[in-house]
């Protein structure tokens, strides 16, 4: 049989804090026609619109986004909408746990009468925003009771959106704290430090990576990186190549060949053939005095010594990462062509090699801040923090803060800048006091040659 129409009716203001009309969903079953919803009061010019429901089927039907209050009578014969529900059974409150499935953001008032308190109390426990009683209600009490229960379900609705965001940000800052690199550098007499800030908010990971490692020849090797681009997939993306870089690295490749090979995982990984990675490499021998560089369209590291800083030799660097087509480079190795050289550069004994992404050099200065810092303005600017004797990580925190404040805020770009230095007198005190530790063993006296005994015959065989 056609289910009727629920009748519908116009009443005054209910109050509430918006001041804008709001839709009570009436859930009751009372073929006695006894029941009827009290009269409203009218507050702050807000109108309540009424809408009857007999049943859980009819509810579901009316239940439409523009209904901020439901009022349920508890004693709503179960149907079997509400029977079908796992676990509820023959539960008296078979009927609310069924709304507040089918209606988990609308604000629900209970509705019983006075001798079943109990029931009420656990109708609010198990989820509804408050309870009223059927012989007591009135319109000023019904008109306040949904004003609060509006309010209290929009804070619940807005707390627990709050705790939802809360914990997807601290699980993503686990993520990506995990996907930071961590130096491999034991057995190394370099010291390392490093900066990362992420262009986009509230992330603690960008599009730029960087790495450092050293093999067990005692090379150290040091990379930094960045793939266009400052979101999610970018960063995604820079994960991999630092990871394979790193997984390469240990295998034994280096310059032009392990090049070639992240190329190779570029084309693989990226989602269009428009998005290119720049890389700097450095591998720096074990006795910390040379170091071999290639560029792949990656601005040219720093180098400070007792003379002051300056830029590494950039001249015979290749192109980025992805931008040479798929059969070029197959065709140049072949062909015994080198798409990155590797350039042989003399540190020397005491030393500060500065590596870092374009984010660092392309903040604007200037009072109308339309120029760029460029890598003139970086050089200077780190040669004026070395003056202040400024090193280490107080220098990578300094360049940086003034990269933000010459470019008047927040930079836009991912910025990721590592330093590596050697202090050969540091290391040569390192090396006497772990010698003034140690006791100078004594040599032992060598045992005297043994006496023939007079009479051979009368020595005695030594026993078995």
């Amino acid at each position: 049989m056609p289910a009727p129409v629920p009748q519908q009716r116009a009443v005054s203001a209910a109050e509430t804090s918006h001041g804008a009309d709001l839709t009570l969903l009436v859930i009751e079953n009372d073929p006695a026609g006894t029941f009827t919803v009290p009269e409203l009061p009218a507050a702050a010019g807000t109108r309540v619109r009424i809408r009857t429901a007999r049943n859980l089927t009819e509810a579901g039907r009316l239940l439409t986004d523009d209904v901020d209050c439901i009022l349920l009578d508890l004693a709503l014969p179960t149907g079997s909408e509400a029977r079908s529900a796992p676990a509820e059974g023959a539960d008296e409150l078979a009927a609310l746990k069924h709304v507040l499935r089918i209606a988990p953001r609308h604000a629900v008032l209970a509705l019983t009468a006075e001798d079943d308190a109990e029931l009420a109390a656990e109708a609010v426990r198990v989820g509804a925003q408050d309870y009223l009683f059927r012989g007591e209600l009135d319109g000023r009490l019904l008109s306040r009771a949904i004003s609060y229960a509006v309010e209290r379900k929009r804070a619940d609705v807005a707390q627990h959106q709050l705790t939802e965001s809360r914990l997807r940000a601290q699980e993503n800052a686990r993520l990506e704290r995990g996907l930071l690199p961590t130096p491999l550098l034991e057995g190394s007499d370099l010291r390392f430090a490093a900066r990362y800030r992420p262009g986009r908010s509230r992330a603690l990971l960008g599009g730029d990576f960087y790495d450092t490692v050293r093999t067990p020849d005692g090379t150290v090797h040091a990379m930094i990186g960045d793939v266009c681009g400052h979101g999610p997939d970018e960063a995604a993306l820079g994960v991999e190549l630092r990871i394979a870089w790193r997984a390469l690295t240990l295998a034994g490749l280096c310059g032009d060949e392990l090049l070639s090979t992240l190329q190779q995982v570029l084309e693989h990984e990226r989602e269009s053939e428009e998005i290119f990675a720049t890389l700097c490499t450095v591998d720096i021998a074990p006795d910390g005095r040379r170091a071999g560089l290639c560029l792949a369209g990656h601005p040219a590291p720093l180098l400070a010594r007792h003379g002051g800083a300056a830029l590494l030799p950039y001249e015979d660097g290749g192109p980025a990462l992805g931008l040479l087509p798929r059969n070029a480079l197959p065709q140049a190795l072949r062909a015994g062509d080198t798409p990155w050289p590797r350039r042989q550069v003399d540190l020397g004994g005491s030393w500060s090699l500065m590596m870092y992404t374009d984010g660092l050099i392309e903040g604007r200065v200037g009072p109308d801040c339309t120029q760029r810092l460029g890598q003139d303005g970086m050089v200077a600017m780190i040669n004026r923090q070395l003056a202040q004797g400024l090193t280490g990580e107080d220098l990578l925190e300094a360049a940086v803060t003034q990269v933000r404040e010459l470019n008047g805020g927040e930079l836009t770009d991912d910025v990721a800048v590592l330093l590596l230095d050697r202090d050969q007198e540091h290391i040569r005190r390192q090396g006497l006091n772990a010698n003034r530790g140690r006791s100078i063993p004594r040599p032992r006296p060598e045992p005297a040659p043994p006496t023939a005994p007079a009479n051979p015959a009368s020595a005695q065989r030594p026993p078995l």
